[in-house]
């Protein structure tokens, strides 16, 4: 399989892992759009978030979420997060990801 996300969650390409418990890998994203970005994966390749059926993933990436903005220091200050989902959704890797990011005052704009 060709998907960089499975690639990094079997450790084939270096990542800066951030946190990983049995279901999903946290990583910095190696092209950050806020001082802290990071991208969270589940371990099992689901494209998109229209094909994810699986509570305990669900479930997982949210607290996750919430590990990261701790470990980041930004949970008081706050945090966005993002699931790009589909084409005109800008997803461009096909590997359902949640970005977390934070760490100054981010655009209010949402497209």
């Amino acid at each position: 399989m060709g998907c960089i996300f499975c690639k990094i969650v079997s450790n084939e390409i270096p990542s800066t892992k951030v946190y990983e418990d049995d279901l999903v890998v946290a990583f910095d994203d190696i092209q950050p759009q806020a001082p802290v970005h990071v991208v969270i994966v589940p371990k099992q390749h689901i494209e998109s978030l229209n094909e994810l059926t699986d509570s305990p993933t669900w479930f997982a990436m949210l607290k996750a979420a919430q590990e990261v903005a701790k470990i980041k220091g930004i949970a008081e200050s706050g945090y966005r997060t993002v699931i790009n989902c589909g084409k005109d959704g800008t997803q461009i890797i096909w590997h359902l990801h949640l970005h977390v990011m934070g760490g100054r005052m981010l655009d209010s704009k949402m497209g």
